[in-house]
């Protein structure tokens, strides 16, 4: 006697069908002609035809492009994994009356959205010259990043016993070596899981780039904006020119995804 299938794989399996359902679609429509498009964006191709995507691929500048996104993201990613690490072994290990206010200044401030303070933010760094270059949106990031990063390192850091540090004390290790000798290499299933979360963000992130990057720095996301005109868009490139963004962070989010459970799971509940 066959086992009929039980609600919970009917559940997953219709919910695995919503979400591959928008990704089908733009795989779909970046293969199809603007006419074909516009008649119908859930038919199947005519033909399957790639020219999208090497016009995509020149007008996105995109070889550029990809280097410029391949830099942010691994220089925020450099950025997002030290200074947070450190700052919650900081907060999470040292005899300070002050962490804790520390800790909930950053904790309340994961609540306030970028939006709220995008006037300011530009009026107050563009009156500095520090509004511009890849640079300084590597350190922008750093900014609005480091309270989460620091949230989910600092809680991981709490279940790793005290004795690890003392034991490192008594062999005559600084607090500095103790810290990336002994418990950073403990910290492998939290940092791969903000690896990726904070990639996921860094490389889609459109707003943040669009205020602080020149023509020549722009990212893959500020590039298929290029497809949209003011009175026309062209829907097949924009669809090819997306296809083009994703690839290269859905490698590294299947290259890490085994680590993103297990990390949630051991470093944001105690």
């Amino acid at each position: 006697m066959k086992n009929k299938p039980n609600g919970l794989f009917i559940v997953t399996a219709v919910l695995a069908m919503i979400y591959i359902f928008p990704f089908a679609i733009l795989i779909i429509n970046s293969l199809k002609t603007k006419f074909e498009i516009l008649k119908d964006p859930l038919a199947l191709p005519t033909s399957f035809n790639i020219d999208n995507f090497a016009e995509a691929f020149t007008r996105m500048d995109y070889l550029n492009a990809v280097g410029n996104s391949m830099f942010i993201t691994l220089c925020g990613l450099i950025v997002l994994t030290i200074f947070p690490a450190m700052l919650a072994y900081y907060l999470e290990r040292e005899p300070s009356k002050f962490k804790d206010i520390i800790f909930y200044i950053l904790v309340a401030s994961m609540i306030i959205p970028f939006q709220a303070v995008m006037i300011p933010f530009v009026s107050l760094f563009g009156k500095i010259g520090f509004l511009n270059g890849k640079v300084p949106l590597v350190y922008f990031y750093l900014g609005f990043g480091v309270a989460l990063s620091t949230f989910m390192y600092r809680s991981f850091i709490a279940k790793i016993p005290k004795s690890l540090d003392e034991s490192g004390a008594i062999a005559g290790a600084s607090k500095f070596t103790v810290f990336w000798k002994i418990i950073f290499p403990q910290l492998k299933p939290i940092t791969a899981t903000m690896l990726v979360l904070n990639a996921l963000w860094l490389w889609n992130d459109y707003l943040l780039p669009s205020l602080t990057l020149y023509q020549d720095d722009r990212t893959l996301p500020l590039m298929t904006y290029s497809f949209f005109g003011k009175y026309t868009s062209n829907y097949g490139l924009a669809m090819a020119g997306l296809v083009l963004s994703i690839v290269p962070i859905i490698i590294f989010y299947l290259v890490m995804q085994r680590q993103i459970v297990s990390g949630i799971t051991d470093g944001a509940v105690k």
